[in-house]
């Protein structure tokens, strides 16, 4: 990601430049044919290099930038940028930072980087990471000397993708040219190529004959009314880990249930990616170490189909994390051959597998086939009435299950909150009047019904006038994945319920008791800290919502131009971003548009009547379609 070059981060352009070389690691650059151009071109840039520093070190007071130097850009009608070469500056939070006119494209081969889950980092600087674990599945993230400080480029051929709901059926080869899923799983019926698309049929390793079907047999083994799965509004939030390409949570959309579809970047890296390219909510995240980023009580079903993890592992570590997930009488659907026990080793791991959840007091809600659905209790009172010393124990009373950024997951069970246990469960509204109506756990973050009522109303207003300002530039199916990048309480997914999308709320650090609020809504979302990358694809949203993430990111002292390249690494080309910040933050954004390659749609006050230099804007930006040169087939 790009970074303003102060002096140490010369001497790293020093070290650095003949091993990008060496590399290929072209971040736009033409290629070496020769060694003798190679050693050329290195010592140039290496002079060129040096001088900046000798300049920059006469000079303490200017800011200077380096361009690498960029591919040719195509742009699909939308006109080229006026480019003079020319670097400017501004001062952001005190301090002037030099703000280029171009920015480079990085090579071909990232068009699907994603920074904290780069394989290729983990084993550059050699992390030694247990990978019985899953740790090398989980988040490492580079330091900023390793950073790519370049735009990642679409795929050669790359189309606006198929819009919803048409797309949870289809997507373009061309956007995902990935087809050996469609080889492997041949037989499970998750997806078959056909010309230029890739089609998703609606089946699974355990539900050949369609997501629907399967999921209508889960309601009626619970006895849910019409067998529809949202058992009257009561199940909402769903957890569906190692979700293949995410077809089960694709089919639950229409019962008005929203899933959180998990899997890693693992062998069958591209699931997630096609989830969303889909249009169906997703993350890309693993059980290994760390707790998910989710807080407790979060979900009212976890599922496994043939999702192959071994939950017998550590003490159970990984199934009591869906414990700590799963809401008071919240069920696990468990589909895999030891539910129906084939073999001998099949039912050694059911044996044993059944007498965890016994002491973990869950119970068999249902049983069939290949399928086992357990059920948690409502309340505390069987975790107090076992016998001392049984396994795994209650989680310690200063355990606070709702921190999940940075913290490992404990073998241990987490015990429900006097007012769950009192209410005995979660107390919430059925969807979808759950959106509306402030939560029990309100009271956990310190807010009051008026206070939440009052954002309410604000989030509605400004989402009002987000919409009026858009109005010229979308269609009823332009916008599907949407990204709040601060979501507070959730108020600005709830104001979008009559849009036919859905919102990834993303929650800082410090406020990541928060996101029990959000989910106790029925919506859902992730911690993160953007100072850091997401765990994303590149190109899986159409919309971000940015309220002070960039003010937010100069009081932690971060880039706020890795921001920049980060959310449009995360954008689609012709996707829309709201900017919601300080006049001085929203003025220095508008000097990288051309850089980035994005075009400003509308520009407002938030409020009319202030005279103060920082008072609150609004712009409204729309990302260009552009593709390098080197993968100019492209049709919209």
């Amino acid at each position: 990601m790009f970074f303003p070059l102060r002096p140490h981060t010369l001497i790293h352009l020093l070290l650095l430049t003949p091993m990008f070389f060496m590399a290929g690691m072209a971040r736009g650059r033409a290629d070496v044919k020769s060694r003798k151009n190679l050693v050329t071109t290195t010592v140039l840039v290496l002079v060129t290099v040096g001088g900046f520093f000798y300049f920059y070190s006469q000079n303490s007071d200017s800011s200077s930038s380096v361009e690498y130097g960029a591919k040719s850009l195509s742009h699909t009608g939308l006109g080229g940028d006026k480019d003079d070469g020319v670097s400017s500056s501004t001062l952001v939070g005190g301090e002037v930072i030099a703000v280029p006119k171009s920015i480079p494209v990085c090579d071909d081969r990232l068009s699907e980087l994603i920074p904290c889950l780069d394989r290729n980092l983990i084993y550059q600087t050699r992390l030694k990471l247990d990978l019985s674990l899953m740790e090398h599945y989980e988040r490492h993230c580079p330091t900023p000397d390793r950073r790519f400080n370049c735009l990642i480029p679409p795929p050669p051929g790359y189309k606006v993708p198929v819009k919803w709901p048409k797309s949870r059926d289809q997507v373009w080869k061309a956007n995902i040219p990935h087809t050996h899923l469609a080889t492997e799983k041949s037989d499970q019926n998750w997806m078959v190529v056909k010309g230029e698309t890739i089609v998703f049929p609606g089946g699974g390793t355990h539900f050949h004959n369609g997501a629907d079907k399967y999921i209508a047999s889960i309601a009626n083994m619970l006895n849910f009314p019409n067998n529809n799965i949202n058992n009257g509004g009561r199940v909402r939030s769903v957890l569906d880990v190692g979700c293949g390409v995410a077809s089960f949570g694709g089919y639950l959309l229409s019962s008005n249930v929203i899933a959180m579809s998990l899997a890693p970047n693992d062998v069958h890296q591209n699931q997630i990616q096609f989830a969303l390219e889909r249009g169906i909510p997703a993350y890309l995240g693993v059980l290994g170490t760390q707790r998910l980023p989710y807080p407790s009580r979060s979900f009212e079903l976890a599922h496994c189909s043939r999702c192959r993890i071994d939950w017998l592992q550590r003490d159970g570590l990984l199934l009591l994390e869906l414990d700590r997930l799963l809401r008071p009488g919240g069920y696990f659907a468990y589909s895999s051959p030891e539910a129906y026990a084939q073999d001998e080793e099949d039912r050694r791991i059911w044996r044993e597998m059944s007498a965890l959840v016994e002491r973990m007091c869950w119970k068999i809600a249902a049983k069939k086939d290949q399928t086992v659905i357990w059920v948690k209790p409502l309340t505390n009172s069987c975790y107090l009435k076992r016998l001392p010393g049984t396994k795994p124990p209650l989680c310690r009373s200063d355990d606070d299950p709702d921190a999940v950024l940075g913290v490992k997951m404990k073998a241990c069970i987490s015990r429900y909150s006097d007012q769950m246990h009192k209410a005995k469960g979660s107390g919430l509204a059925p969807w979808p009047a759950r959106l509306t109506t402030p939560p029990p756990r309100l009271a956990e973050i310190h807010y009051s019904t008026e206070m939440f009522e009052k954002d309410m109303e604000v989030w509605k207003q400004r989402v009002h006038n987000y919409w009026s300002k858009l109005a010229s530039k979308i269609k009823p199916d332009t916008i599907r994945n949407v990204m709040d990048m601060k979501a507070n309480l959730g108020s600005f997914a709830a104001a979008l319920k009559d849009k036919d999308v859905w919102v990834m709320n993303v929650v800082p650090e410090n406020e990541q008791k928060n996101l029990k609020i959000i989910y106790d809504r029925g919506l859902i979302g992730t911690v993160h800290n953007w100072c850091e990358a997401f765990s994303t694809y590149p190109r899986t949203y159409d919309l971000l919502h940015a309220w002070t993430v960039f003010s937010d990111i100069i009081k932690k002292e971060c880039s706020p131009e890795d921001l920049l390249i980060e959310i449009d690494r995360i954008l689609r080309p012709k996707g829309f971003i709201i900017i919601h910040d300080k006049r001085s933050m929203v003025e220095y954004i508008k000097k990288y548009l051309s850089a980035l390659h994005w075009n400003a749609v509308t520009i407002y006050d938030v409020d009319q009547g202030k005279d103060d230099d920082d008072d609150e804007v609004v712009l409204i930006i729309q990302k260009k379609m552009w593709l390098t040169s080197e993968s100019i087939k492209v049709s919209e």
